[in-house]
């Protein structure tokens, strides 16, 4: 998993990685039908396992930065269902460890386990929520550059507005981890 610095980034130098493990160079994907509450997406939200191999919330950044995602802030996840239909984010896990649920609350979501070095791609529309976490859980998130989030519960009369803005949110240029390419593939261009 190389990682090639770009000329043009700010970056003084790329974040250390870890060897991928046996069968982990490709990203998990999960997919999420819309539930009729949660628009979700057509568009798979992508695990990282192990990205750094010293997980440091600045590393995160200067790697998220160094591939077209920026605005970066450093917290935890919020603990109720939420959404973006504005923005896809993504979350670089830098201490700890958090239970996060993906894809809403019924039998279409999905819990999954992050720990430190993981990295998170969610599609805008995807809902997601901290289920528990590790009392030293923090999290670097991000979207791609020229976008914001908004934030999205489920709510009686979100829709059919959020799934416009939804439509409207392009596939971004890179991938926040592996930089140009790869998120067009795993993604197949809108």
């Amino acid at each position: 998993m190389g990682y090639t610095r770009r000329v043009a980034s700010n970056v003084d130098r790329a974040p250390e990685r870890a060897k991928p493990a046996a069968g982990r160079a490709e990203p998990e994907t999960h997919l999420f039908a819309d539930d009729g509450v949660f628009p979700n997406s057509r568009l798979p939200v992508l695990i990282y396992r192990g990205v750094l191999a010293k997980p440091e919330a600045a590393a995160f950044e200067q790697m998220f930065d160094a591939n077209g995602w920026s605005s970066a802030w450093r917290n935890g996840l919020f603990s109720v269902h939420h959404y973006h239909s504005t923005a896809h984010e993504v979350l670089g896990i830098y201490e700890g460890r958090v239970t996060a649920r993906l894809g809403g609350g019924g039998s279409g979501g999905k819990t999954v386990t992050l720990v430190a070095g993981d990295v998170v791609v969610i599609p805008a529309g995807v809902a997601h929520k901290n289920d528990g976490a590790s009392p030293d859980f923090r999290v670097v998130g991000a979207y791609p550059v020229g976008t914001g989030p908004d934030m999205q519960y489920g709510k009686p009369g979100e829709r059919p507005g959020t799934d416009r803005n939804i439509a409207r949110v392009g596939v971004p240029a890179g991938d926040p981890v592996r930089g140009r390419g790869l998120i067009a593939a795993l993604w197949k261009s809108k």
